[in-house]
């Protein structure tokens, strides 16, 4: 077991422990400048990077220069990073890759438009593993992005980055995105806020336009569920979706009560182990106790969901490691990809003609999700399978064999939300026996992401999250 080691930021800056909102209101009154909270987040990601190696990219001297004349927006000021699947002009895109040579964008792709509109400061880009396929930001031969609550801990991913950053303090609120539960699976690595969007909510990805069904969601991964509903408020206002009935501001849980259905174990296989199972029952008693209905439910899929997914997986690999160029837009030496990627891509090339199969089958998800919420307000469930893993039980340097298995048990709660298009969100409710984050995870029927949001304000309440700054008193490790 390694040793426990904490790693926050926090401490008497012009951030403080400010949230977003915070950081945005004290920049508004004149409390604090813009450039001088870009100041504090460069010089708290100097001092935690070190430790938990999450900045893929900085772009500080460009970021205190915008921050002098910063954009209007719901955040106008606050510092924020982006993940490194995503372009930003001038900026390389690595795609967490030693495969992908690449060179500065040429332009800005629409969602980081969306992003940016809400008027924060950008600093540089974020860790995630190679083309955000793996649950946890480790690498075949470099090292890993940590766990801020435990350094000896995965961060979860694809945005593995942003989360360790965010919850380290050095940041209120970075970029997230979600192909199969990375928004919402660092969030509960590293005890936030996470908030998949249901589909077509947000500009579509450039990843999603290439998909026949698109599983990408973006977002943001957030200390708080005021800072992740007024972020949501501001994408609205950048471009409201078409078919789906706006969210609007939520500032506050509802007074309506909930039937919601409770799921403990996946239909993976392997049973949640009982650190994640007491989070979610706990969660559930404290549901009835605000007046809530929980009652028992079935996952509403099958296990060739699981065929299905790991399948369209592996086709998404195959197409990177064999189209690489095409998929980045930059050089690519598919020698140099991870053993992830490449045992991905051959089962892909073992059984291909299950890709129409496997299609149908994600469409079909869509149909059934929506039945679950013709009864159903709300569903409730682990994010994942069992609690953070130490880093190296989800590597890619332990060999496809031993590592993908693991990893399939590991999100099995997560990916249906993908595949069918539904919104939901992990928060972070419970905690280990080892005292690290346990995420419990909402979904709810497409385009109700408030209801998800009033649920959340009303939870936050109830029980407060954990603060990592409250378990290490002496700051930065």
């Amino acid at each position: 077991m390694t040793e426990r080691t904490h790693v926050h930021a926090f401490g008497d800056d012009a951030l403080g422990d400010l949230d977003a909102t915070g950081v945005a209101a004290a920049i508004a009154s004149g409390a604090i400048g813009a450039r001088e909270a870009a100041e504090a987040a460069i010089a708290r990601a100097e001092l935690v990077n070190p430790a938990l190696n999450a900045l893929a990219l900085r772009d500080f001297d460009r970021a205190l220069e915008a921050a002098d004349s910063p954009s209007k927006g719901a955040f106008s000021g606050v510092p924020t990073f982006i993940k490194d699947n995503t372009d930003l002009y001038g900026l390389p895109t690595g795609h967490g890759s030693q495969a992908v040579q690449s060179k500065a964008k040429r332009k800005t792709e629409p969602f980081a438009e969306q992003y940016l509109s809400t008027g924060m400061t950008m600093l540089g880009k974020t860790t995630l593993p190679e083309f955000g396929f793996n649950a946890t930001t480790e690498y075949q031969s470099l090292p890993p992005t940590r766990n801020p609550w435990h350094t000896g801990y995965s961060s979860g991913a694809s945005s593995g980055g942003s989360a360790a950053l965010v919850a380290a303090g050095v940041v209120p609120i970075a970029h997230a995105n979600d192909g199969g539960g990375s928004i919402r699976i660092p969030a509960a690595a590293c005890g936030l806020v996470g908030l998949k969007l249901t589909r077509g909510r947000e500009v579509q990805s450039l990843q999603g336009k290439q998909m026949p069904v698109d599983i990408v969601s973006n977002g943001a991964v957030t200390r708080t569920v005021r800072d992740t509903a007024a972020f949501v408020a501001a994408l609205e206002n950048f471009r409201p979706a078409k078919k789906l009935k706006p969210i609007g501001d939520v500032a506050g849980p509802s007074s309506r009560r909930l039937k919601i259905g409770l799921i403990t174990d996946s239909i993976a296989g392997d049973p949640t182990d009982a650190d994640t199972a007491a989070a979610v029952l706990q969660t559930a008693e404290l549901l009835t106790s605000l007046g809530h209905d929980v009652v028992d439910f079935a996952v509403p899929t099958d296990h060739t969901f699981i065929r299905d997914f790991v399948h369209y997986w592996a086709l998404m690999a195959f197409s990177t490691q064999y189209f690489g160029k095409m998929v980045t837009g930059d050089p690519f030496d598919r020698s140099k990809t991870d053993a992830l990627t490449k045992g991905l891509a051959r089962n892909f090339i073992r059984k291909p003609w299950l890709t129409p199969v496997s299609i149908r089958g994600l469409k079909r998800s869509e149909s059934r999700y929506r039945e679950a919420f013709e009864t159903l307000d709300v569903v409730l469930s682990p994010v994942l399978g069992h609690t953070t893993p130490e880093l190296g039980f989800l590597s890619p340097a332990a060999g496809f064999d031993v590592m993908f298995p693991r990893l399939v048990n590991y999100v099995s709660f997560t990916p249906l939300n993908n595949a069918a298009g539904g919104p939901a969100i992990s928060l972070p409710l419970g905690r280990a026996t080892n005292g690290l984050p346990i995420g419990v995870h909402f979904s709810a029927a497409h385009g109700d992401e408030r209801t998800l949001l009033e649920l959340a304000f009303e939870l936050e309440a109830a029980q407060p999250f954990a603060r990592i700054q409250d378990q290490h008193a002496s700051g930065a490790a």
